[in-house]
């Protein structure tokens, strides 16, 4: 009897030995599964009347490779754990300065032989902001605006203030003539020839917005959409605006709703296109928006606001977006659009024109 007692005693005191070990085990476990697996992150080079006819197998390649190349720096960012706005950053960093984008280095020229250069960033966690326009001599304008951001009480500043607080915040700032590209100039005169031929023959003075070369032209404005580990949205763009603007034009790409937007509670967008249009419609927020209180997905949502809303009002263009679940639209009413997704796999999809 004795033994029996000591038997139940000694099993007793090993189970209650082998619960916590079990409990410690199964915590180890938990802390052990990655990090939310739905990251990823979707860019965008600029939309518009982008033909495989018109492109040569060259440069064709370059845009590639450099849409790829964005595309997997953002990535590692995320990847290695870093935030949403770190990788939207480094995205858009690589296509700012690349000549073959309208942003940073490969920036459009104003009717008035100069560069002047826009960007927005927003956090989704936070629905923090910062934007800049008119910039002139700022190397990298994403950068800035993350520092308005981050750094100042403000959401934009604009032109000559904007650029003496990037040289407080220490960014590297270049002398103008580092954003001259021998191709943007030379289709600043082209479009001025044109203008000048049209205003001879007394046709519409409006012709920087309404001939169909310009109107049609790829703005290559760039953009970038992220979604963390954490689950924490991003988006920034940036652009050097519309060849041949005059009066200091600024587009959507630092207005907040309009070229840029991010809220965890829907999803993160940048715009590009024809930007008096894109701030009519507030196209960034307006698909957040539709997703939020239509409750319909992502891509029902940006159909809806590019294929409808904005051809309804005449507007040309696209956006990149990523909700919080990590599923991708890329959506535009253009001939073709730069674009490029890499997902938490790491599988990449980059594309230029309607289907390829």
């Amino acid at each position: 009897m004795k033994k029996l007692v000591t038997l139940v005693m000694l099993s007793l005191i090993v189970c209650s030995c082998d619960m916590p070990v079990k409990e410690k085990e199964d915590k180890i476990s938990a802390s052990s599964i990655p990090a939310d697996q739905k990251f990823g992150l979707v860019i965008h080079g600029g939309a518009g009347t982008i033909l495989k006819k018109n492109m040569t197998d060259s440069l064709e390649s370059a845009y590639r490779a450099k849409l790829d190349e964005a595309t997997r720096a953002g990535h590692k960012v995320l990847s290695d754990g870093g935030t949403s706005m770190e990788a939207v950053t480094a995205a858009i960093n690589i296509m700012e300065d690349s000549p073959l984008f309208n942003a940073g280095k490969g920036a459009v020229f104003t009717h008035d032989g100069t560069n002047e250069l826009d960007a927005s960033v927003m956090d989704g966690n936070t629905l923090n902001a910062g934007a800049i326009s008119g910039v002139t001599t700022v190397k990298n304008p994403i950068d800035l605006a993350v520092a308005v951001m981050n750094k100042s009480e403000h959401v934009m500043l604009s032109a000559k203030g904007a650029e003496q607080f990037a040289a407080e915040q220490g960014l590297e700032i270049v002398d103008p003539s580092y954003f001259y590209t021998e191709r943007r100039y030379k289709s600043l005169q082209k479009i001025i020839d044109k203008e000048k031929t049209q205003l001879d023959h007394d046709l519409d003075k409006k012709v920087t917005y309404m001939d169909p070369f310009i109107k049609d032209s790829k703005y290559g404005t760039v953009g970038c959409a992220a979604l963390d580990k954490y689950g924490n949205l991003a988006a920034g763009t940036s652009t050097g605006g519309m060849t041949n603007k005059r009066y200091n034009r600024i587009g959507d790409a630092p207005i907040i709703g309009a070229g840029t937007y991010a809220n965890n509670a829907s999803c993160a967008v940048s715009s590009t296109g024809w930007g008096e249009f894109f701030m009519r419609g507030m196209v960034a927020h307006d698909i957040a928006a539709i997703m939020e209180y239509k409750e319909v997905t992502l891509q029902e949502a940006a159909e809806e606001v590019i294929q409808k809303k904005l051809t309804d009002l005449g507007g040309t263009g696209g956006i990149v977006s990523i909700d919080r679940d990590g599923n991708v639209a890329m959506e535009f009413n253009t001939a073709g659009m730069y674009r490029a997704h890499m997902n938490a796999a790491g599988e990449i999809d980059i594309k230029i024109y309607k289907n390829n």
